[in-house]
């Protein structure tokens, strides 16, 4: 791959060192790239024989650097939509032109998703986020409209395969700063397009990087451009962000920038002043250690569900604070609360209803555990526990064990123990029931039987009073499920 020197007002590297590194990201981009010669290749050729230029672009450019390239790739090119379909035609698997009014054409082949878009310059009206489509005339026209410098990379394919590292605005020398810049003014950018501020610090979250100075002040002064935005979109943004590497970080530059007061305020509002007569713990500080914790105990891929548990599952205590007659602090039934103030954001963010129940659930139960105490539990609590519970029990494992943040190793100590314990209960009566699905030891046919009932409410209500007989006693026998049926019938006259 060979590179041209950087552009004037791009950034020169600061030492031998950060030479040497830009060297060898550009070699490792090389091989990532070369891995995929067998798809870039061939349409490299089809494009220069028809006299037209095939650049990749964007974000796949950004991960081939990183070591973190996947199936989709991402070009821009100087042909109009209707040359790249006919160019494709024949070659790519299938194709299909939803975005050809945006100038983009995507195709399939070989298992890799692949976007070609023309050469863009567009205006925007500033009043919703949708450009004045207008294509471009040069790759430098294009690069200058994306939304960080760290995607405005580019790679020119060319006619035999060849690849030519193309990087005008300094791009390379952003990712080296781990810094996420603009390509021009950042006010001019969100102004454009507010969405590009929740992106930026979605890319804290997934890079690990720091917005430069310019871009953190322009997202403060203009953070309420963001109500511009569609909830949905909020809403599949904020979702990357939580499932970032670096979440934590992510979550409090949120914060940190005002965006979060605009998109989920629930969560800054955590941050609860205190004095010197009401001393207790910071809520906010300790739910980002909660959503650390939460994800050091993940299996596997991040939990978007577990996660979200985490970082909400205090977002009640706010609103059920009250300074207590001996100086102390309560924030009786922060649980409840919290769980009716989860259903309500992620329903106005349009979250699925799915979703929703489940962190909804996970933020209700995540007190529970501490009413257990040294081994008090009835095998009925546990049961309750479990049955309450149902498939969330492996994240509401997680999730208590993560709300342990205590600075006192022996209490911490004792409630993983406890924890432990509680586990260990669970498996053994487990053992010998089915916990995962508790059900009555009759059902409704033969209630209805012998009762001798038409469907109907009173059914339903025979059906819920075994449930909780099963709950409190455990497994029963068939006549004694009778006996207990009848027994409860007589008492409703």
């Amino acid at each position: 791959m060979t590179t041209p020197p950087p552009a004037a007002d791009s950034p020169a590297p600061d030492s031998a060192g950060t030479a040497q590194r830009r060297t060898r990201l550009l070699a490792a981009a090389a091989v990532s790239l070369r891995e995929l010669s067998d798809v870039i290749n061939p349409l490299g050729a089809k494009f220069a024989a028809a006299g037209f230029g095939l650049y990749l672009v964007g974000g796949s450019v950004r991960d081939a650097v990183l070591g973190r390239l996947t199936n989709d790739l991402d070009f821009t090119t100087d042909a109009r939509p209707q040359d790249v379909q006919e160019l494709l035609r024949g070659w790519a698997e299938a194709i299909w032109d939803t975005g050809i009014d945006f100038g983009t054409i995507s195709a399939v082949k070989s298992g890799h998703q692949i976007e070609i878009t023309t050469f863009r310059a567009d205006s925007y009206d500033r009043v919703g986020r949708n450009p004045e489509v207008r294509f471009g005339e040069s790759l430098e026209d294009d690069l200058i409209r994306r939304d960080f410098s760290m995607n405005a990379m580019a790679v020119r394919i060319g006619a035999d395969g060849g690849q030519e590292f193309v990087d005008p605005l300094g791009g390379l020398e952003a990712l080296l700063a781990g810094v996420i810049d603009t390509p021009a003014a950042p006010e001019d950018s969100f102004n454009d397009d507010p969405l590009r501020m929740l992106r930026g610090v979605r890319f804290v979250s997934q890079l690990g990087f720091s917005l430069s100075p310019r871009v953190f002040e322009a997202t403060v002064a203009m953070a309420e451009q963001i109500d511009r935005i569609t909830v949905e979109r909020v809403a599949v943004e904020l979702d990357k962000l939580i499932l970032g590497e670096h979440a934590v970080e992510g979550i409090d530059m949120l914060c940190e920038t005002g965006l979060a007061q605009r998109v989920i305020p629930e969560i800054p509002a955590m941050k609860l002043a205190i004095d010197e007569h009401h001393q207790h713990k910071d809520v906010y500080t300790h739910s980002l250690t909660v959503l650390r914790q939460a994800m050091d105990l993940e299996d596997g891929d991040p939990d978007l569900v577990l996660r979200w548990a985490a970082i909400l599952h205090d977002i009640g205590k706010p609103d059920t604070r009250r300074h207590e007659a001996n100086g102390g602090v309560s924030f009786h039934h922060h649980e409840v609360v919290g769980a009716k103030m989860v259903r309500r954001r992620l329903r106005a963010l349009k979250y699925p209803k799915a979703v929703i129940e489940d962190i909804a659930q996970l933020v209700f139960l995540h007190l529970r555990f501490h009413g257990y105490g040294d081994n008090q539990w009835t095998d009925s609590a546990v049961r309750r526990y479990v049955n309450d519970a149902g498939d969330l029990l492996p994240r509401l494992h997680k999730l208590v064990r993560a709300d342990c943040t205590t600075r006192n190793k022996r209490r911490a100590r004792r409630l993983q123990q406890n924890y432990d314990n509680l586990e260990e209960r669970i498996a053994r009566i487990a053992q010998n029931e089915d916990l995962a699905r508790v059900r009555p030891d009759l059902d409704g046919n033969a209630i209805m039987e012998l009762l001798g009932l038409p469907p109907g409410p009173k059914v339903g209500e025979a059906w819920r009073h075994l449930k909780e007989l099963r709950l409190d006693r455990g497994p029963m026998s068939h006549d004694d499920a009778v006996a207990a049926l009848r027994e409860w019938w007589d008492q409703q006259g």
